[in-house]
């Protein structure tokens, strides 16, 4: 077998520096498994369709069985020659059956790749939503364990209205909960087999390309073979999802770095999943979350990367697509060690509950409150809200507290004046998605069925 498979149209070999620049074995080794899955199913074509005797497929598939094996328990030998997985596979599959020769028949390593990162993308999807869903579900068991507890909401940073923690934490699980239903829906454009478009063009031999599609459970075969072996919107289309997740990780990141701080005191984060200063011996740092922050630059930068380069690409297949692959490899390294460090660090957090309390307890979280219970009583909003905002005026210029300012304004009373007692303002949230403890109680048996939901999905497709 020649040591590059194009090398017989030309005279010499390689040149080294082509060779160092061309090569991707050394990233996409890792697609082994998938090479393999793929050329079983190549070869059972080939004999259904008469291109192969049973004899020849029965010593094809031993010896990619025995590669697997090899490659498996790093035993293979790798030699110069072997520019890319396709080509050590092959080679070695000759090595061990004669009739390892005609395993590229039908076949280029254009439709060929394709079809191992479509299979490799979508166990990265399974093995992801797997991880998210974890991330929820711990979410979920720390927002039930939370019970009534509530600390401020903020806009701007600034105190807002109280919300009870079992809302904020279960915020996070919605929004991981879009990230799930993305890949989900990404991975049906994964699911499509692009194997027997051949270069380009499809072959004038008899080739079965949905009997290789049902082999590797494809859900679809390719409707156009310059699309099929030119297409990476799977890719770049999974890489904004990651970009996304890591941008929303990246907000609960940075929710846990303020709230482990001093200034805010929130929680006290697990010895396990923190960090201490090699100068400082006081020192207790949220090192995971302030990754995950960082790490979200990285995401978005390989999308942006990818998209860069197709965005110049005629048809069909460019070398250029070779770099499709170290971003999406990388990608799901990240996002999977993200999920795992940040569910462990969810999972231990300590959440001071008191300290949550006396922070939600300034009477002007409830300013709102109080000009609602004047539009109750017939005032317009517009106008309530200037009156309640006169009063809070009053009260931060040392002319009385709010309570004594609201009681004694007869449009407002004593009635008005209990709604700044602390814990009241929080209770009064009841509207659907609200953050009050009824409507509270009410989501957390929403977004349970809807995690449930989103397991029973997976594991059905699986």
């Amino acid at each position: 077998m020649p040591g590059e498979l194009w090398e017989g149209r030309f005279e010499g070999g390689p040149a080294e520096a082509l060779r160092a620049l061309n090569d991707s074995l050394s990233f996409d080794q890792r697609m082994y498994r998938e090479d393999i899955a793929g050329s079983r199913a190549h070869v059972r074509m080939l004999c259904s369709v008469g291109l192969f005797d049973e004899a020849e497929r029965d010593e094809v598939l031993a010896a990619l069985d025995r590669t697997e094996t090899e490659l498996a328990g790093g035993d293979f030998e790798f030699v110069a020659s072997d520019e890319d997985i396709h080509t050590a596979v092959e080679r070695r599959v000759t090595e061990l059956a004669p009739a390892g020769a005609k395993l590229h028949t039908g076949r280029s390593r254009n439709d060929q790749v394709a079809t191992d990162l479509r299979l490799w993308t979508r166990g990265a999807i399974d093995e992801l939503t797997d991880l998210i869903l974890r991330l929820q579900e711990t979410l979920l068991r720390r927002a039930e364990e939370a019970g009534d507890a509530y600390l401020p909401g903020y806009t701007h940073l600034q105190h807002a209205q109280p919300v009870t923690l079992a809302h904020h934490l279960l915020a996070h699980g919605w929004t991981l909960g879009r990230d799930v239903e993305r890949l989900l829906d990404a991975r049906r454009r994964v699911d499509v087999s692009p194997l027997g478009a051949g270069a380009l063009a499809g072959s004038s031999l008899p080739l079965d390309p949905a009997e290789t599609a049902e082999d590797l459970g494809f859900a679809a075969v390719f409707e156009n073979s310059l699309d099929a072996v030119s297409d990476r919107d799977f890719v770049a289309e999974v890489l904004f999802a990651l970009s996304l997740l890591g941008v929303h990780l990246s907000r609960m990141g940075e929710e846990l770095i303020l709230w482990s701080s001093t200034e805010f005191g929130f929680v006290e984060l697990d010895d396990a999943y923190s960090t201490g200063s090699s100068m400082m011996p006081q020192k207790k740092n949220p090192d995971i979350a302030e990754l995950a922050r960082g790490k979200a630059g990285r995401l978005i930068g390989h999308l942006t990367g990818l998209l860069v380069t197709l965005k110049g690409l005629p048809l069909t297949y460019n070398k250029d697509l070779q770099e499709d692959k170290e971003p999406l490899f990388d990608s799901v390294d990240t996002a999977r060690l993200l999920l795992l460090a940040l569910d462990g660090m969810v999972s231990t957090t300590t959440f001071r509950t008191d300290v949550m309390a006396e922070a939600a307890s300034s009477p002007y979280g409830a300013a709102t409150d109080l000009a609602e219970f004047l539009v109750a009583r017939g005032i317009a909003f517009r106008e309530a809200h200037g009156i309640v905002a006169e009063h809070v005026r009053r009260a931060l210029a040392g002319e009385g507290t709010l309570a004594d300012l609201v009681e004694a304004d007869d449009r407002l009373g004593s009635e008005a004046a209990q709604l700044l007692e602390p814990g009241v303002s929080v209770r009064r949230r009841i509207t659907r998605g609200g953050g009050g403890p009824v409507a509270v109680a009410e989501q957390l048996v929403r977004f349970r069925s809807r995690v449930t939901a989103d397991r029973d999905r997976i594991a059905q497709r699986g």
